[in-house]
Protein backbone atom coordinates (compact mmCIF):
# COMPACT_ATOMS: atom_id res chain seq x y z
CA UNK A 1 0.00 0.00 0.00
CA UNK A 2 1.07 3.56 -0.26
CA UNK A 3 0.16 5.42 2.45
CA UNK A 4 0.10 9.40 3.57
CA UNK A 5 0.48 9.79 7.36
CA UNK A 6 -0.20 13.42 8.87
CA UNK A 7 0.70 13.63 12.79
CA UNK A 8 1.62 16.81 14.63
CA UNK A 9 5.48 16.84 14.90
CA UNK A 10 6.12 16.93 18.29
CA UNK A 11 7.10 14.75 21.45
CA UNK A 12 3.21 14.38 22.01
CA UNK A 13 2.18 10.83 22.05
CA UNK A 14 0.12 11.02 18.92
CA UNK A 15 3.64 12.15 16.97
CA UNK A 16 5.96 9.36 18.53
CA UNK A 17 2.99 6.85 17.71
CA UNK A 18 2.25 8.01 14.47
CA UNK A 19 5.90 8.06 13.53
CA UNK A 20 6.50 4.56 14.76
CA UNK A 21 3.43 3.17 13.45
CA UNK A 22 4.79 4.65 9.74
CA UNK A 23 8.28 2.94 10.33
CA UNK A 24 6.60 -0.42 10.79
CA UNK A 25 4.37 -0.61 7.79
CA UNK A 26 7.40 0.19 5.65
CA UNK A 27 9.21 -2.82 7.49
CA UNK A 28 6.34 -4.45 5.98
CA UNK A 29 6.95 -3.41 2.42
CA UNK A 30 4.66 -0.83 2.35
CA UNK A 31 5.67 2.78 1.43
CA UNK A 32 4.73 5.72 3.74
CA UNK A 33 4.40 9.25 3.05
CA UNK A 34 4.78 11.87 6.18
CA UNK A 35 2.85 15.02 5.33
CA UNK A 36 3.76 17.59 8.15
CA UNK A 37 4.47 21.09 8.90
CA UNK A 38 8.10 19.43 10.01
CA UNK A 39 9.56 16.36 10.51
CA UNK A 40 8.10 14.11 12.83
CA UNK A 41 10.86 13.98 15.79
CA UNK A 42 11.11 10.25 15.87
CA UNK A 43 11.27 10.19 12.31
CA UNK A 44 15.23 10.08 12.49
CA UNK A 45 16.11 8.39 8.99
CA UNK A 46 14.12 8.50 5.39
CA UNK A 47 14.54 6.33 2.89
CA UNK A 48 12.74 4.46 -0.43
CA UNK A 49 9.57 3.34 1.88
CA UNK A 50 10.09 6.36 4.32
CA UNK A 51 9.59 9.52 3.00
CA UNK A 52 8.65 13.13 4.14
CA UNK A 53 6.33 16.04 2.37
CA UNK A 54 6.98 19.45 4.07
CA UNK A 55 4.04 21.68 4.32
CA UNK A 56 4.44 24.74 2.79
CA UNK A 57 2.90 28.21 4.42
CA UNK A 58 2.02 31.07 2.16
CA UNK A 59 2.56 34.54 3.68
CA UNK A 60 -0.59 36.82 2.60
CA UNK A 61 -1.48 40.14 4.04
CA UNK A 62 -5.34 39.59 4.44
CA UNK A 63 -4.63 36.83 6.85
CA UNK A 64 -3.77 37.68 10.23
CA UNK A 65 -3.01 34.04 11.06
CA UNK A 66 -1.18 31.53 8.35
CA UNK A 67 -4.31 29.20 7.17
CA UNK A 68 -2.22 25.63 8.05
CA UNK A 69 -5.59 23.53 7.81
CA UNK A 70 -6.11 24.64 3.72
CA UNK A 71 -2.33 24.72 3.19
CA UNK A 72 -2.34 20.68 4.88
CA UNK A 73 -5.11 20.26 2.29
CA UNK A 74 -3.57 21.25 -0.37
CA UNK A 75 -0.62 19.00 0.32
CA UNK A 76 -2.25 16.20 0.72
CA UNK A 77 -4.19 16.64 -2.41
CA UNK A 78 -1.22 17.15 -3.85
CA UNK A 79 0.99 14.35 -2.64
CA UNK A 80 -1.92 11.95 -2.91
CA UNK A 81 -2.07 12.54 -7.02
CA UNK A 82 1.99 12.44 -7.65
CA UNK A 83 2.73 10.09 -5.37
CA UNK A 84 -0.95 7.58 -6.08
CA UNK A 85 -1.59 7.11 -2.40
CA UNK A 86 -4.19 4.69 -1.64
CA UNK A 87 -5.62 6.03 1.82
CA UNK A 88 -5.17 9.34 4.10
CA UNK A 89 -4.42 8.29 7.86
CA UNK A 90 -4.49 11.21 10.00
CA UNK A 91 -3.97 11.54 13.64
CA UNK A 92 -6.25 13.71 15.56
CA UNK A 93 -9.23 14.92 14.43
CA UNK A 94 -8.72 18.58 14.71
CA UNK A 95 -7.35 19.89 11.98
CA UNK A 96 -6.24 16.99 10.65
CA UNK A 97 -8.87 15.18 9.37
CA UNK A 98 -10.52 18.05 8.11
CA UNK A 99 -7.76 18.70 5.84
CA UNK A 100 -7.68 15.38 4.54
CA UNK A 101 -11.59 15.48 4.05
CA UNK A 102 -11.02 18.65 2.08
CA UNK A 103 -8.29 16.76 0.02
CA UNK A 104 -10.77 13.85 -0.45
CA UNK A 105 -13.51 16.46 -2.15
CA UNK A 106 -11.49 18.11 -3.65
CA UNK A 107 -9.93 15.00 -5.89
CA UNK A 108 -13.70 14.14 -6.79
CA UNK A 109 -14.64 12.74 -9.02
CA UNK A 110 -11.51 11.80 -10.63
CA UNK A 111 -10.94 9.07 -7.58
CA UNK A 112 -11.89 8.66 -3.67
CA UNK A 113 -9.11 8.82 -1.89
CA UNK A 114 -10.16 6.98 1.89
CA UNK A 115 -9.87 9.06 4.96
CA UNK A 116 -9.25 7.26 8.05
CA UNK A 117 -9.07 9.40 11.41
CA UNK A 118 -7.38 7.75 14.36
CA UNK A 119 -8.17 9.51 17.99
CA UNK A 120 -5.57 10.50 20.62
CA UNK A 121 -7.31 11.58 23.16
CA UNK A 122 -7.17 15.51 22.92
CA UNK A 123 -9.79 15.91 20.32
CA UNK A 124 -12.56 14.90 22.94
CA UNK A 125 -10.78 16.88 25.89
CA UNK A 126 -10.67 19.88 23.72
CA UNK A 127 -14.39 19.52 23.17
CA UNK A 128 -14.68 19.03 27.11
CA UNK A 129 -13.15 22.58 27.51
CA UNK A 130 -14.70 24.58 24.67
CA UNK A 131 -18.13 23.01 23.25
CA UNK A 132 -18.21 25.51 20.13
CA UNK A 133 -15.64 22.36 18.47
CA UNK A 134 -18.04 19.94 18.77
CA UNK A 135 -20.05 19.90 15.37
CA UNK A 136 -16.64 20.83 13.22
CA UNK A 137 -14.78 17.93 15.58
CA UNK A 138 -17.86 15.14 15.22
CA UNK A 139 -18.23 15.91 11.15
CA UNK A 140 -14.78 15.29 11.02
CA UNK A 141 -14.96 11.92 12.91
CA UNK A 142 -18.20 11.32 11.07
CA UNK A 143 -17.23 11.63 7.60
CA UNK A 144 -13.88 10.13 7.85
CA UNK A 145 -14.08 6.56 6.15
CA UNK A 146 -12.51 4.96 9.44
CA UNK A 147 -11.81 5.56 12.69
CA UNK A 148 -9.80 3.65 15.38
CA UNK A 149 -8.82 4.82 18.77
CA UNK A 150 -5.84 3.91 21.32
CA UNK A 151 -8.11 2.86 23.86
CA UNK A 152 -11.81 1.72 24.91
CA UNK A 153 -12.20 4.20 27.25
CA UNK A 154 -11.62 7.02 24.36
CA UNK A 155 -13.84 4.62 22.77
CA UNK A 156 -16.42 5.14 25.39
CA UNK A 157 -16.12 9.15 25.46
CA UNK A 158 -16.08 9.66 22.25
CA UNK A 159 -19.53 7.67 21.55
CA UNK A 160 -21.05 9.70 24.59
CA UNK A 161 -20.02 13.64 23.27
CA UNK A 162 -20.17 12.00 19.81
CA UNK A 163 -22.87 9.64 19.52
CA UNK A 164 -21.15 8.21 16.84
CA UNK A 165 -19.61 4.11 18.21
CA UNK A 166 -18.32 3.14 14.58
CA UNK A 167 -14.59 2.84 16.07
CA UNK A 168 -12.13 0.69 15.84
CA UNK A 169 -9.82 -0.05 18.89
CA UNK A 170 -6.31 -0.18 18.15
CA UNK A 171 -3.85 -0.04 20.85
CA UNK A 172 -0.71 1.99 21.13
CA UNK A 173 2.48 -0.77 20.93
CA UNK A 174 6.23 -1.26 21.68
CA UNK A 175 8.94 -2.30 19.61
CA UNK A 176 9.93 -5.28 21.63
CA UNK A 177 13.50 -5.40 21.36
CA UNK A 178 13.90 -1.12 20.98
CA UNK A 179 12.04 -1.20 24.41
CA UNK A 180 13.62 -3.03 26.45
CA UNK A 181 15.86 -2.43 29.67
CA UNK A 182 19.72 -2.49 28.91
CA UNK A 183 23.01 -1.37 30.52
CA UNK A 184 23.66 2.18 30.81
CA UNK A 185 26.26 2.68 33.65
CA UNK A 186 27.88 5.43 32.48
CA UNK A 187 24.57 7.33 32.32
CA UNK A 188 23.07 6.16 35.20
CA UNK A 189 26.08 7.38 37.46
CA UNK A 190 25.79 10.52 36.00
CA UNK A 191 22.19 11.01 37.08
CA UNK A 192 22.77 9.22 40.60
CA UNK A 193 26.66 9.68 41.54
CA UNK A 194 26.17 8.43 44.72
CA UNK A 195 24.24 5.30 43.42
CA UNK A 196 20.81 6.71 44.91
CA UNK A 197 17.38 4.77 43.30
CA UNK A 198 16.06 6.61 40.56
CA UNK A 199 12.29 8.36 40.43
CA UNK A 200 11.58 9.24 36.25
CA UNK A 201 9.02 11.42 34.52
CA UNK A 202 8.34 11.64 30.84
CA UNK A 203 5.83 13.92 29.59
CA UNK A 204 5.73 17.19 27.63
CA UNK A 205 5.74 19.21 30.84
CA UNK A 206 1.76 20.21 30.12
CA UNK A 207 -0.61 20.69 33.38
CA UNK A 208 -2.63 18.03 32.45
CA UNK A 209 0.53 15.94 33.07
CA UNK A 210 0.10 17.28 36.71
CA UNK A 211 4.61 17.46 36.66
CA UNK A 212 4.58 19.54 39.86
CA UNK A 213 3.35 16.69 42.08
CA UNK A 214 6.41 14.39 40.70
CA UNK A 215 8.55 16.85 43.37
CA UNK A 216 5.74 16.92 45.77
CA UNK A 217 6.35 13.20 45.90
CA UNK A 218 9.83 13.22 45.71
CA UNK A 219 9.80 15.61 49.08
CA UNK A 220 7.73 13.24 50.20
CA UNK A 221 9.96 10.34 49.59
CA UNK A 222 13.11 11.55 50.94
CA UNK A 223 11.28 12.78 54.40
CA UNK A 224 10.55 9.01 54.45
CA UNK A 225 14.21 8.19 54.69
CA UNK A 226 14.59 7.55 51.51
CA UNK A 227 17.67 8.73 49.63
CA UNK A 228 16.47 9.22 46.29
CA UNK A 229 16.49 10.97 42.79
CA UNK A 230 14.17 12.26 40.34
CA UNK A 231 14.78 12.88 36.77
CA UNK A 232 12.49 14.99 34.49
CA UNK A 233 12.46 14.12 31.04
CA UNK A 234 11.19 16.59 28.45
CA UNK A 235 10.02 20.19 28.39
CA UNK A 236 6.88 22.42 28.71
CA UNK A 237 5.22 25.19 30.05
CA UNK A 238 5.41 24.01 33.35
CA UNK A 239 8.74 23.32 33.42
CA UNK A 240 9.59 26.67 35.49
CA UNK A 241 6.63 25.75 38.26
CA UNK A 242 8.37 22.47 38.58
CA UNK A 243 11.40 23.93 39.58
CA UNK A 244 10.12 26.91 41.59
CA UNK A 245 8.29 24.28 44.00
CA UNK A 246 11.13 22.05 43.84
CA UNK A 247 13.45 24.63 45.50
CA UNK A 248 10.65 25.71 47.92
CA UNK A 249 10.59 22.12 48.58
CA UNK A 250 14.26 22.00 49.24
CA UNK A 251 14.64 19.37 46.78
CA UNK A 252 15.70 21.32 43.70
CA UNK A 253 19.52 19.56 44.30
CA UNK A 254 17.98 15.95 44.08
CA UNK A 255 16.28 16.35 40.21
CA UNK A 256 17.94 16.27 37.24
CA UNK A 257 16.27 18.13 34.46
CA UNK A 258 17.31 16.50 31.20
CA UNK A 259 14.89 18.31 28.90
CA UNK A 260 13.68 16.50 25.47
CA UNK A 261 15.31 13.59 25.06
CA UNK A 262 15.59 11.49 21.88
CA UNK A 263 16.57 8.03 23.56
CA UNK A 264 13.86 7.78 26.08
CA UNK A 265 15.03 4.08 26.23
CA UNK A 266 18.50 5.01 27.86
CA UNK A 267 16.40 7.03 30.71
CA UNK A 268 13.86 4.26 31.16
CA UNK A 269 17.25 1.57 31.34
CA UNK A 270 18.56 3.53 34.28
CA UNK A 271 15.21 4.25 35.96
CA UNK A 272 13.75 2.07 39.05
CA UNK A 273 10.16 3.87 39.23
CA UNK A 274 7.73 5.73 36.74
CA UNK A 275 6.00 8.59 37.93
CA UNK A 276 2.57 9.64 35.71
CA UNK A 277 0.58 11.80 37.78
CA UNK A 278 -1.31 13.19 35.01
CA UNK A 279 -4.93 14.41 35.14
CA UNK A 280 -5.97 12.99 31.88
CA UNK A 281 -4.09 9.98 30.63
CA UNK A 282 -6.01 8.15 26.98
CA UNK A 283 -3.94 6.02 27.25
CA UNK A 284 -0.52 6.31 29.07
CA UNK A 285 2.00 5.60 26.29
CA UNK A 286 4.91 6.53 28.94
CA UNK A 287 3.48 4.11 31.36
CA UNK A 288 3.86 1.54 28.25
CA UNK A 289 7.04 2.27 27.52
CA UNK A 290 8.29 2.47 30.72
CA UNK A 291 6.68 -1.33 31.73
CA UNK A 292 8.82 -2.37 28.36
CA UNK A 293 11.83 -1.74 29.91
CA UNK A 294 11.30 -3.24 33.45
CA UNK A 295 10.59 -0.40 35.19
CA UNK A 296 7.10 -0.04 37.88
CA UNK A 297 4.94 2.73 37.21
CA UNK A 298 3.12 4.54 39.77
CA UNK A 299 -0.12 6.31 37.77
CA UNK A 300 -3.03 8.14 38.43
CA UNK A 301 -6.10 5.76 37.86
CA UNK A 302 -7.71 8.06 35.15
CA UNK A 303 -8.77 7.33 31.34
CA UNK A 304 -7.04 4.36 29.80
CA UNK A 305 -4.01 3.85 32.38
CA UNK A 306 -5.83 0.85 33.89
CA UNK A 307 -6.18 -0.72 30.88
CA UNK A 308 -2.47 -0.91 30.48
CA UNK A 309 -1.44 -1.12 34.38
CA UNK A 310 -2.28 -3.43 36.46
CA UNK A 311 -2.92 -2.05 40.29
CA UNK A 312 -0.65 -3.93 42.60
CA UNK A 313 0.67 -6.04 39.33
CA UNK A 314 2.55 -3.87 37.10
CA UNK A 315 2.55 -0.56 39.21
CA UNK A 316 0.45 1.64 41.44
CA UNK A 317 -2.88 3.68 40.55
CA UNK A 318 -4.04 6.10 42.53
CA UNK A 319 -6.89 9.19 42.10
CA UNK A 320 -5.50 12.29 40.64
CA UNK A 321 -3.72 14.50 43.12
CA UNK A 322 -3.18 11.72 45.72
CA UNK A 323 -0.11 12.48 46.35
CA UNK A 324 0.31 10.84 49.99
CA UNK A 325 -0.66 7.55 48.20
CA UNK A 326 1.77 7.97 45.19
CA UNK A 327 4.72 8.91 47.69
CA UNK A 328 3.91 5.46 50.00
CA UNK A 329 4.13 4.01 46.79
CA UNK A 330 6.84 5.60 45.87
CA UNK A 331 8.90 4.38 49.17
CA UNK A 332 8.02 1.25 49.09
CA UNK A 333 8.98 0.56 46.01
CA UNK A 334 12.36 2.09 46.45
CA UNK A 335 12.83 0.66 49.54
CA UNK A 336 12.36 -3.20 48.16
CA UNK A 337 14.71 -4.12 45.70
CA UNK A 338 12.56 -7.64 45.57
CA UNK A 339 9.63 -6.10 44.83
CA UNK A 340 10.73 -3.54 42.39
CA UNK A 341 12.61 -6.37 40.41
CA UNK A 342 9.16 -8.74 40.50
CA UNK A 343 7.05 -6.21 39.60
CA UNK A 344 9.11 -4.61 36.47
CA UNK A 345 9.26 -8.01 35.67
CA UNK A 346 5.34 -8.80 35.09
CA UNK A 347 5.15 -5.33 33.70
CA UNK A 348 7.83 -6.11 31.17
CA UNK A 349 5.93 -9.71 30.24
CA UNK A 350 2.73 -7.53 30.46
CA UNK A 351 3.30 -5.07 27.75
CA UNK A 352 5.15 -7.66 25.41
CA UNK A 353 2.34 -9.84 25.47
CA UNK A 354 -0.25 -7.26 24.81
CA UNK A 355 1.33 -4.55 23.11
CA UNK A 356 4.13 -5.48 21.03
CA UNK A 357 4.36 -4.54 16.95
CA UNK A 358 3.35 -8.40 15.69
CA UNK A 359 0.34 -7.83 17.25
CA UNK A 360 -0.82 -4.63 16.87
CA UNK A 361 0.56 -3.31 13.77
CA UNK A 362 -1.45 -6.18 11.56
CA UNK A 363 -4.54 -4.94 12.80
CA UNK A 364 -3.83 -1.82 11.39
CA UNK A 365 -2.88 -2.97 8.11
CA UNK A 366 -6.37 -5.22 8.57
CA UNK A 367 -8.61 -2.14 9.12
CA UNK A 368 -6.70 -0.25 5.80
CA UNK A 369 -7.53 -3.12 3.93
CA UNK A 370 -11.20 -3.49 5.19
CA UNK A 371 -11.48 0.24 4.40
CA UNK A 372 -10.22 0.11 1.25
CA UNK A 373 -12.79 -2.82 0.12
CA UNK A 374 -15.47 -0.60 1.52
CA UNK A 375 -14.36 2.47 -0.62
CA UNK A 376 -14.62 0.54 -3.40
CA UNK A 377 -17.92 -1.36 -2.89
CA UNK A 378 -19.72 1.83 -2.52
CA UNK A 379 -18.21 3.62 -5.44
CA UNK A 380 -19.78 0.48 -7.91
Amino acid sequence: MNIGITVYPTYGGSGIVGSELGKELAERGHTVHFISSALPTRLTKLSERVRFHEVEMMSYPLFEHQPYTLALATKMAKVAETENLDLLHVHYAIPHSISAILARESLKPQRHLPVITTLHGTDITLVGADRSYLPITRYGIVQSDGVTAISHYLKEATKEIFQFDDITVIPNFICQTDYARHPVAELRSALAPEGEPLLVHVSNFRPVKRPVDCVEILARVIKKGISTRLVMVGDGSERTNVEHRARCLGVYDKCVFVGKQPNIVDYLSAADVLLLPSEQESFGLAALEAMACEVPVIASRVGGVPEVVTDGETGFLSEVGDIEKMSEDAARLLGDATLRSEMGRRARESAVARYRTDLVIPQYIEFYERVLARSKRAIK
